[in-house]
């Protein structure tokens, strides 16, 4: 029996292969698209151990340091009491602002094993768990509550439907957040309501869509664009890469004009 794509309904796939070569299809890695993310909000899902060895899901905050969760947990809750007994832990977290589709967001998981730091590091653990949630420095300090670093040892990212990749912990600690995504929302806007017809070009010229019919812009980072095309034999998502990355969103601008005239010459 063949295989059918995420919510095909009928014999016949829905997402269509480009038909010729993307000529930049740059993009973050699976450790930037992580770092990114969990930067983006301050809520996660920590999965621990119970006392019988059972699965434990609940919410907590966190604050980062150079990129590693940092918890502040309390012993009477059940997370806290497990933290104590098996260091082993994960993390999920989701990008805000979900679409109308959960499953279409993205979201990750860092898994690895929590510490607590030592006098040399609380502080610096202390501040970024404070920066990263305000409100806990009214209960940061109680008895009760301890400081936990989780040291992330393996990273899983899904970017929705059909896009995710795994990393390791060192590729996460060596990864920085998208300077440009957090910040790309209104540039997005513009592209779609002022510029379709150069999204349209970009996507039949450099994304691979010659037969494209409509195209939308889905995203933007440092690397490039993820434009959402429709065409005859369906629809897909292709990505077209700057000529160079850009390091901030005031360079988003220069660098999507750029990619308008390549292609479209009289753009």
């Amino acid at each position: 029996m063949a295989s059918r794509d995420h919510g095909d309904p009928g014999d016949a796939p829905t997402i269509a292969p480009p038909l010729t070569e993307v000529a930049n299809s740059a993009r973050p890695s699976a450790a930037e698209e992580a770092r990114t993310v969990a930067a983006s909000t301050n809520t996660a899902t920590l999965a621990s151990l119970s006392a019988d060895g059972d699965p434990w899901a609940s919410l907590v905050t966190y604050g980062l340091l150079d990129g590693a969760p940092v918890l502040c947990v309390s012993q009477m809750a059940e997370h806290g009491r497990n933290l104590l007994r098996d260091a082993r832990a994960s993390v999920s977290i989701v990008a805000p602002n979900p679409p109308e589709d959960p499953l279409a967001n993205t979201r990750i998981t860092l898994a690895g094993r929590v510490r607590r730091p030592g006098p040399d590091e609380l502080p610096a653990a202390r501040a970024a768990h404070i920066a990263g949630v305000p409100a806990a420095r009214f209960y940061i300090d109680y008895s009760d509550f301890s400081v936990w670093i989780l040291d992330v040892e393996r990273v899983r990212w899904v970017g929705g439907y059909g896009r995710m990749d795994s990393a390791t912990g060192a590729e996460y600690d060596a990864a920085e957040p998208d300077p440009v995504s957090p910040h790309a929302a209104g540039a997005i806007k513009h592209l779609n309501d002022d510029h379709g017809q150069a999204l349209l070009a970009m996507a039949q010229q450099l994304g691979g869509y010659p037969d494209a019919t409509d195209a939308r812009c889905e995203g933007a980072d440092r690397y490039g664009l993820d434009v959402r095309v429709g065409t005859p034999r369906g629809w897909s998502v292709t990505r077209v890469g700057y000529v160079e990355p850009i390091d901030a969103i005031d360079q988003l601008r220069a660098a999507t004009v750029q990619l308008a005239r390549l292609a479209d010459p009289r753009a």
